[in-house]
């Protein structure tokens, strides 16, 4: 309640106006970010003013009705009331898991592969070849002068009597390793070395000190989790398809991703380049698509106040999908809608198949790109990996369902009258 009578006691009944002229300022400035993602020239510059003209434009009429405080505490007190709604409808002893923990034996002969080059050299950095080899584990350094076929090291590795795998590199290093250990239903260890390494931070693992989850080879647990599959490539986060992995195919993105994106995107979101895709899941059939993004769980929505983008859990056993649609400055604004915009759609399902109207189609398993031949059917395999994880690790808060508004209304509103639980 209070999020709602502090802007009314700040200006009064007016103040009901103040939520319409929010959303419609973040209406406009998506289709001005629209304008500038796919247009050149002057229709970009217009873009570009739009979506800065806007919010400045929004914010000095707040400030100038004196508002702008009564907004932020509203704001803070929605967000204050979610995570105690979250709290006060979670039942008790809830695990904070990716999935359920078994008790592990330390490995007799662990083997890990580390890509020296990944994550600015946090293999060299955090002296992690040392660590491993003083924790009794074979290491096998990437050679960056060559390339090397991981999957087949690993694979030579476990030929050779190694009872553990692990990788200490990016998301799609962890992919290749992964995908062996799980054919061969043997333990897989993340060492979070790579940039990014979003499977390590589902999974609660330090990505700032990527030498903790060494400790798994002495105090350590396991995990059954999931994997992803696009036609025939593992991945433990998502495969995106269309037009996030058509910027990122180009040799230049590397080194100057915006000014790639820039460059390219205009094609891609409305030329003759876009992709075109379709989606298929189960009954349900999505056409006119620029993006599919398929993920190893579900994400949650980044305005989520407890785990913004991360995933609630690895072992559910569904893909996420993502299904993007924008083709012009209307509906970029519509989007603002969230989960209730005809142009940006999210579901789950068991499998997916992605369609395109050429013969291949891009994609960005993990990060890395591929071009699949379409159409690309993707599944999940449910608990294929065993994972091998610290005892103790930071990231596990606990698992909480989405709040049940209704019921939190309820709750509200229940003077005494009702049954207590």
């Amino acid at each position: 309640m209070g999020s709602v009578l502090v802007p009314l006691v700040a200006a009064g009944l007016a103040s009901l106006l103040w939520p319409v002229i929010g959303v419609a300022g973040l209406a406009l400035t998506a289709a001005g970010l629209w304008l500038v993602l796919a247009h050149t020239g002057i229709v970009r510059a217009l873009g570009t003013l739009l979506s800065v003209a806007v919010p400045l434009a929004v914010l000095a009429l707040f400030a100038a009705n004196g508002v702008v405080w009564a907004a932020a505490v509203s704001l803070g007190l929605w967000a204050l009331a979610a995570v105690a709604a979250r709290t006060a409808l979670t039942p008790a002893g809830v695990a904070a898991e990716a999935g359920r923990e078994q008790r592990a034996e330390a490995p007799r002969r662990p083997w890990i592969v580390m890509n020296p080059l990944s994550g600015g050299g946090k293999v060299t950095r955090f002296h992690l070849a040392e660590k491993a080899r003083a924790a009794g584990a074979q290491v096998v350094l990437l050679d960056p002068a060559r390339h090397q076929d991981v999957a087949e090291l690993a694979r030579r590795a476990v030929d050779d009597g190694a009872d553990l795998l692990a990788a200490a590199g990016g998301d799609g290093t962890q992919a290749l390793v992964a995908e062996v250990a799980a054919v061969h239903d043997i333990p897989f260890l993340v060492i979070p070395a790579g940039t990014r390494n979003h499977f390590a931070l589902d999974l609660g693992l330090d990505r700032d000190d990527p030498a903790a989850a060494l400790d798994a080879l002495t105090d350590g647990v396991e995990l059954r989790v999931d994997l992803g599959f696009a036609a025939d490539r593992v991945f433990v986060n998502n495969a995106s398809f269309g037009t996030y992995a058509s910027v990122v195919a180009d040799p230049a993105y590397r080194n100057r991703k915006l000014r790639t994106a820039l460059q390219t995107l205009p094609d891609l979101l409305g030329g003759d380049e876009a992709p075109g895709l379709r989606m298929r899941a189960g009954d349900t059939r999505i056409g006119g698509l620029q993006a599919v993004l398929v993920s190893n769980n579900p994400y949650r929505r980044a305005a989520d106040t407890a785990r913004p983008g991360r995933r609630e859990r690895l072992d559910s056993g569904w893909l996420g999908v993502l299904c993007v649609g924008v083709h012009s400055a209307a509906q970029a604004a519509r989007t603002v809608r969230g989960a209730r915009s005809a142009d940006l759609r999210r579901l789950t399902a068991r499998e997916v198949v992605v369609e395109a109207d050429s013969g291949t189609v891009p994609a960005g398993i993990d990060g890395e790109h591929v071009t699949l031949p379409a159409p690309v059917l993707c599944r999940i395999a449910p608990g294929a990996l065993r994972i091998r994880v610290p005892r103790h690790r930071p990231g596990t808060p606990a698992n909480r369902p989405p709040a049940d508004w209704p019921r939190v209304l309820r709750l509200a509103l229940d003077t005494g009258g009702g049954q207590r639980g």
